[in-house]
């Protein structure tokens, strides 16, 4: 499994940022790349993202949730995945880590995906947080 991490301080207290990302159908609405999160029920969700040219669906299951420190996910089916957001209080608001593994069984595929997926993911997080930040001061 391919492991990227990425973390962003945020402007906000952790209780303020971590009520945000909690919302997890909003995530759509925090990324050009997510093109739309059915909630399905029992913190189920199912993605919709456009990347690397191609489309890609699954479906995501919410594992843990600690407020306001620790949300976290994995995917029941499509790319297989696992996530973790840690919300840490820091002077200047609140440090989100983003630390998301991944695996693809197909070679070929693997190849392009993880050449595009560090800073896919990396962009990806960045707008989330920025776009979270954003709606914290509105």
């Amino acid at each position: 499994m391919a492991t990227i991490e990425h973390s962003e301080i945020i402007n906000a207290p952790p209780e303020r940022v971590f009520e945000l990302l909690r919302r997890v159908e909003d995530f759509a609405d925090y990324s050009d790349l997510i093109r739309s999160i059915e909630t399905l029920g029992d913190n189920r969700y199912r993605w919709h993202v456009r990347a690397v040219g191609m489309d890609w669906t699954f479906d995501v299951m919410v594992t843990e949730i600690q407020p306001p420190y620790v949300l976290a996910w994995e995917s029941l089916d499509g790319v297989k995945n696992q996530g973790r957001y840690r919300l840490r209080e820091v002077p200047e608001g609140t440090e989100v880590l983003l630390t998301l593994t991944y695996e693809i069984r197909n070679r070929l595929m693997e190849k392009a995906v993880n050449k595009a997926a560090k800073p896919l993911v990396g962009k990806v997080s960045r707008q989330i947080l920025e776009r979270v930040e954003a709606r914290l001061h509105e």
